[in-house]
């Protein structure tokens, strides 16, 4: 196969990727909520603009297409092996999201530091973030959305941001995403889903053991934003209390 056949096949498939993103959250807008509500917002947006932009940026298009596969792969258990040898993997495929993860970091990381100002790279360098968090490195997973927030602009830091404050409350550190959310709800923009925000930080409150803050922030989710689609999750929190 020629090259330029490959590399169309290669953009194919990432076109097919970032449909397939968008199908995905239009079809679990309201279970996105406690999965890193506004982040899926936003990493479709960004991802788009690769697309979009049809310029020198095709290797690092190609490249972040090959790590998204990886990232993106099938999870099932190996099959049975014969007495004696090893279970059997099939090809492309993981026995778990931490083992697909893991295989995916060097190949996202590369991209990042390859084109660490384009659009793919920021985007490989937030979904490494993303990854290590997942995996429980959660120190380098901040570090990484850190550099995504120096190294981009608009949309970029907004990922970061919010990534950030997921970061903590999955660590645990309810005080800092507390600070981190309320933070960003405060200074809102045009890249900033301001009703996802504050969803993020109801949750935060929630999990930090602030019922009434939780009920404050869902009330204001409900009030401020009927026609969001986590308008109806905020009034189930609020009843449910």
């Amino acid at each position: 196969m020629k090259t330029s056949e490959r590399h169309h096949l290669k953009e194919n498939d990432f076109a097919q990727w970032v449909g397939g993103v968008r199908q995905w959250y239009e079809e679990n807008q309201n279970a996105v909520l406690y999965g890193g509500i506004a982040l899926v917002v936003v990493i479709v947006a960004v991802v788009a603009t690769v697309l979009v932009r049809q310029n020198s940026a095709a290797s690092s298009s190609r490249m972040l297409a090959e790590a998204m596969a990886i990232a993106e792969a099938p999870v099932m258990p190996p099959a049975a092996a014969e007495a004696g040898k090893p279970p059997l993997q099939a090809p492309g495929t993981y026995p778990n999201d931490r083992a697909r993860l893991e295989a995916a970091l060097p190949k996202l990381m590369a991209v990042a530091d390859g084109y660490p100002t384009a659009d793919a790279g920021l985007i490989a360098r937030y979904r490494a973030a993303a990854a290590l968090v997942a995996v429980g490195r959660t120190d380098e997973g901040i570090q990484r959305y850190q550099e995504v927030s120096e190294k981009g602009t608009g949309i970029f830091q907004t990922m970061a941001k919010l990534g950030i404050a997921e970061a903590y409350v999955q660590a645990g550190k309810y005080d800092q995403a507390i600070a981190d959310f309320k933070a960003i709800s405060q200074q809102p923009s045009e890249d900033t889903p301001v009703d996802g925000v504050l969803m993020g930080l109801a949750r935060a409150y929630k999990a930090a053991g602030k019922a009434d803050d939780a009920r404050k922030t869902f009330k204001r989710v409900a009030e401020e934003f009927p026609q969001s689609p986590y308008a109806q999750i905020a009034r189930r929190e609020i009843d449910a209390q």
